[in-house]
């Protein structure tokens, strides 16, 4: 066995990203934002920041991974070093930051303009077997990254552990990360501030004309006067702004819920569309006196399904004596223009239960770097939580520009996009002035990989 550097290029998926994010703009867009610096040897910025991305793309979990890309270096030159990021991400001020915001706004208009210009068209979502076309759906979510170690903003979480309580918006029809705070452990659940601020910075990244019509999902956490109120006063002449809240359930809803006559409840809704005799839901709205106190014209509906074992210890008398378990969601929707059926209880409920795959957004952005914070400085460590919210819209913007039409490929997740793609060894080759990157013939997604590479090569060039 003998190891030698010779002609051989390794995650050589690294250029599907590269070329992604060259051909969205979003490096030529970074480098123009962001200072470069003065005298011989100072790196553009944008290229280390996209640079960073592609890495914790790739599996990068702290700034010294940055050698990853040495294994590119034939294609792309040496990269940046692990010292190098630090001082990129130590000069990530808020001007900066804002500065990078509008860069990625940017990038990514020229992105869905693209997008929607594919033969199957924008992905506008699908509920219960409706399409939402037209709606631009925003998921917002907040999650804990445990510190194994002593770091600025680091505190006791609500859940009793230690470290950091972000809070991001996501798209839930691209699937793009459009915004996260960084906060410290402590921070609230429900701080309304929190969740005014993230949604204001997610809406700035959507593009202009697809912001008329947009729905806000948020768990219980959302719940708050205040925020209910501000997303109606979102309302304008030039923009329709619809949400679904979890509401925390009291006394009052119980009874409320306890006078509903037994033809108020239908069957639950799947995802599919199909009804299921497990589960119901039911309308609250004029039978709960809360609704009004909140917001005139707030609608409740109730979801009821049996508990499971896990659910025993917390059930409350209603839910023992009827044998069900409660979950209640706020709505300002009586009807989404466009959308048949879109007023009745069991469709909005299915609307708010898919809020759950917010979830699937967190658990794969803390793959992607966010599973653990890697300085003790609370500037580096949101100028990494940048990196990895751009490495996760590389990532989409891949699978939605060159992978949308593959099947075990277009919806995956990390791991198994590393596995297949990104991964994968080469050997570069050059002939004629041509340098021929060569990946193994015989490699189960060694077609896709090529197709994908001959996509993104085949857009235009960013203006």
């Amino acid at each position: 066995m003998t190891a030698t550097d010779k002609n051989l290029v390794g995650h050589a998926g690294a250029v599907l990203l590269r070329k992604c994010a060259d051909k969205a703009g979003l490096t030529s867009g970074l480098n123009t934002v962001i200072p470069r610096g003065e005298g011989p040897g100072w790196w553009d910025r944008g290229t280390v920041l996209t640079s960073l991305a592609v890495s914790i793309a790739l599996g990068a979990t702290n700034m010294s991974d940055i050698n990853l890309l040495e294994q590119q270096a034939p294609v792309f030159g040496d990269p940046p070093s692990d010292c190098t990021v630090r001082r990129c991400l130590t000069g990530l001020d808020q001007v900066i930051l804002g500065k990078i915001a509008k860069a990625r706004a940017k990038a990514r208009r020229r992105v869905w303009d693209l997008i929607a210009g594919r033969a199957d068209g924008f992905p506008w979502l699908l509920v219960a077997d409706k399409l939402l076309h037209g709606w631009i759906v925003i998921d917002l979510d907040a999650t804990l990254i445990t510190a194994h170690s002593d770091k600025q903003g680091a505190a006791v979480t609500f859940k009793k552990g230690y470290g950091f309580h972000p809070l991001g918006a996501w798209c839930a029809n691209t699937t793009e990360s459009l915004a996260m705070l960084l906060r410290e452990g402590n921070a609230g659940s429900n701080t309304v501030s929190d969740h005014i601020r993230v949604l204001a910075d997610a809406i700035d990244q959507i593009p202009a004309k697809y912001r008329r019509k947009i729905l806000v999902r948020v768990d219980g956490a959302g719940a708050t006067h205040d925020f209910i109120e501000h997303l109606h006063q979102m309302n304008s002449a030039f923009r329709t702004v619809r949400f679904t809240v979890g509401w925390a359930i009291t006394a009052v809803d119980e009874t409320a819920i306890a006078a509903l006559p037994t033809d108020a409840w239908t069957d639950s809704l799947h995802q599919n569309g199909e009804a299921t005799a497990t589960a119901a839901a039911a309308e609250l709205t004029g039978l709960d006196t809360r609704a009004e106190k909140w917001l005139p014209g707030l609608r409740l509906i109730v979801h009821r399904t049996r508990p499971a074992a896990r659910h025993q210890r917390n059930l409350t008398d209603l839910e023992r004596a009827t044998g069900w378990r409660y979950a209640i969601t706020a709505t300002n929707i009586t009807r989404m223009w466009g959308i048949a059926g879109s007023h009745h209880p069991q469709w909005l409920d299915a609307l708010h239960r898919s809020h759950a795959t917010v979830e699937d957004r967190v658990r794969t952005n803390k793959a992607m770097g966010l599973r653990n914070l890697p300085s003790k400085s609370w500037t580096v460590n949101q100028g990494w939580v940048l990196a990895a919210n751009i490495a996760a819209d590389i990532t989409a913007w891949t699978r939605l520009l060159g992978l949308h039409d593959q099947p075990d490929l277009a919806h995956a997740e990390p791991e198994t996009l590393r596995y297949r793609l990104l991964h994968l060894p080469a050997t570069l080759s050059s002939h004629a002035r041509q340098r021929t990157l060569k990946i193994p013939e015989t490699w189960p997604w060694t077609d896709a990989f090529i197709l994908c590479w001959q996509r993104l090569t085949a857009l235009p060039a960013p203006t």
